[in-house]
C-alpha cells in the first residue's frame, strides 16, 4: 500500500478509468487485477495524491469473483441526488434507482447496459428500499417510503412506468398497528414469483419487524420485537431469499444475519462472526445459489459468503470482499438474476456501480 503523487496534468492520461465525485473530490475507480477502489486527495502544489493503492481487495487471502464495470452507466450525470436503492427487472434488462433529494426525480431507469431511459417522480417521498417483482401475473416495481410528508411511512407498488397501483400502510403516518397494518421507516422488500412479500419494517423507527404478506396483502407471520435473542431484531434492514425455502435479514444493530423458514416462520438461526465489525446493510444471492453477497454500510465493503446448502445454515465463511474507499458507502445492493451482475448503490459516493462476475465479458481496462 502507498501513496502516488498525480500532476495535474498527469491526469488527463489515466486511461480506462471514470473520476467520481466524493464530497466534491475527484473519486477513482481502481481497477485491474481486482475491483479495488480508491481515492484522490488534494495535496501542496496542486497535485493530487492517489490515496491508498492497492492491488489488494482485502486483508484476507482470497479469489477475486467481480470486477467493476467501468463503463456502467454510460450517464452517470443523471445521478444528481443521494442513491439509496437499487432494482433489477431481470426480464426487460432494466435498472431501477431510488435517489434523495429536493427538486430531482426519485426513480431513475436505466438500461443494463447503462443507457438512462426515463425519470418519474410520482408520489415518492423519501424512498429507501426498492425491489423489481415478476410474477406469473404482472410486472411492478416496489418501493419503501420512509419520508415524513404526505407519501411517507408507506409501501408501495407501482407499474414499471411509475403509476401508482398499491399502497401498504398509512401514508404520511406512522404507526405500529397491523389491521390497518403501519410502517414506521419501511427498509426493504422482497416479492416471491407466487406474489408472497417480505417486509423488513425499522430502520431506527418504532418497529423492529419482519412480516410475511400474502399476495392479496393479508399477514401469514411475522416476529416483530426489539432485542437481541432469536428472532428479534434491531433495525432489520434488508430480506431476501434463498432456493431452499428460507428467508434471510440483515439484522444490522445486532450485527448478524437471522434466518427463518419461509413457510411457518420458524427461526433457523443466526451468523454473527462475519460482521463483528459492522453488521449487514443489505442481502442478496447469487443466481446459481452459491453465494450471499452483503455490503456493509460504514466499512464501505461488500462480501462474497458461502451459502449454506439445505439443512443447518453452519457458520458464516467470506469467499472474497470488495474492499471500496472510505466514505463510499453502500447501502443496498441488487444481484441480476440472469447475468449475476451486482449493482450497489452507494450513498456516500452518491452513484450506482456494477460488478460483474470474472466469467462475463466487459470491456479490458485501459481499451
Amino acid at each position: 500500500v502507498c501513496d502516488l503523487l498525480i500532476l495535474p496534468s498527469e491526469l488527463k492520461r489515466i486511461k480506462g478509468e471514470r473520476l467520481r465525485h466524493i464530497y466534491g473530490r475527484p473519486y477513482f475507480g481502481g481497477h485491474g487485477k481486482s475491483p479495488a477502489r480508491t481515492a484522490l486527495r488534494a495535496g501542496k502544489g496542486g497535485h493530487w495524491v492517489l490515496r491508498n493503492f492497492t492491488f489488494a481487495v482485502s486483508w484476507r487471502t482470497e479469489k477475486s469473483l467481480y470486477r467493476l464495470d467501468v463503463d456502467w452507466p454510460k450517464h452517470p450525470e443523471y445521478f444528481t441526488g443521494t442513491t439509496f436503492c437499487v432494482a433489477v427487472d431481470s426480464l426487460n434488462g432494466l435498472v431501477y434507482i431510488g435517489q434523495r433529494g429536493d427538486n430531482i426525480p426519485k426513480i431513475l431507469v436505466f438500461t443494463e447496459d447503462g443507457y438512462f431511459l426515463r425519470a418519474w417522480n410520482y408520489t415518492v417521498d423519501t424512498p429507501h428500499g426498492i425491489f423489481a417483482a415478476s410474477t406469473l401475473y404482472e410486472q411492478s416495481i416496489w418501493i419503501t417510503d420512509v419520508g415524513s410528508g404526505f407519501f411517507g411511512h408507506t409501501v408501495k407498488k407501482y407499474s414499471s412506468f411509475g403509476d401508482l397501483v398499491q399502497v401498504l400502510g398509512t401514508p404520511g403516518k406512522k404507526g405500529t398497528g397491523l389491521n390497518p397494518l403501519q410502517f414506521d421507516n419501511p427498509a426493504e422488500l422482497y416479492v416471491e414469483d407466487t406474489g408472497d412479500i417480505y417486509i423488513v419494517d425499522g430502520d431506527g423507527g418504532l418497529n423492529n419487524r419482519l412480516i410475511k404478506l400474502s399476495q392479496d396483502f393479508m399477514i401469514l407471520w411475522l416476529h416483530g420485537e426489539n432485542g437481541t435473542g432469536p428472532a428479534k431484531f434491531n433495525i432489520p434492514h434488508s430480506v431476501t431469499l434463498d432456493s431452499a425455502g428460507r428467508v434471510w435479514v440483515a439484522d444490522r444493530g445486532n450485527k448478524r444475519i437471522q434466518v427463518f423458514d419461509k413457510d411457518t416462520g420458524e427461526w433457523l438461526g443466526a451468523w454473527n462472526n462475519c460482521f463483528t465489525e459492522e453488521g449487514p446493510s443489505s442481502v442478496r444471492f447469487t443466481p446459481d445459489g452459491k453465494y450471499l453477497i452483503v455490503a456493509q454500510l460504514n466499512l464501505s465493503r461488500l462480501s462474497v459468503v458461502a451459502a449454506p446448502p439445505v439443512g443447518s445454515i453452519g457458520e458464516c465463511s467470506v469467499i472474497s470482499t470488495i474492499q471500496l474507499a472510505d466514505q463510499v458507502l453502500p447501502h443496498l445492493l441488487e444481484v441480476d438474476r440472469k447475468t449475476g451482475a451486482v449493482y450497489v448503490a452507494e450513498i456516500g459516493a452518491k452513484q450506482v456501480q456494477k460488478y460483474v462476475p470474472l466469467n462475463s465479458y466487459v470491456p479490458a481496462f485501459g481499451s
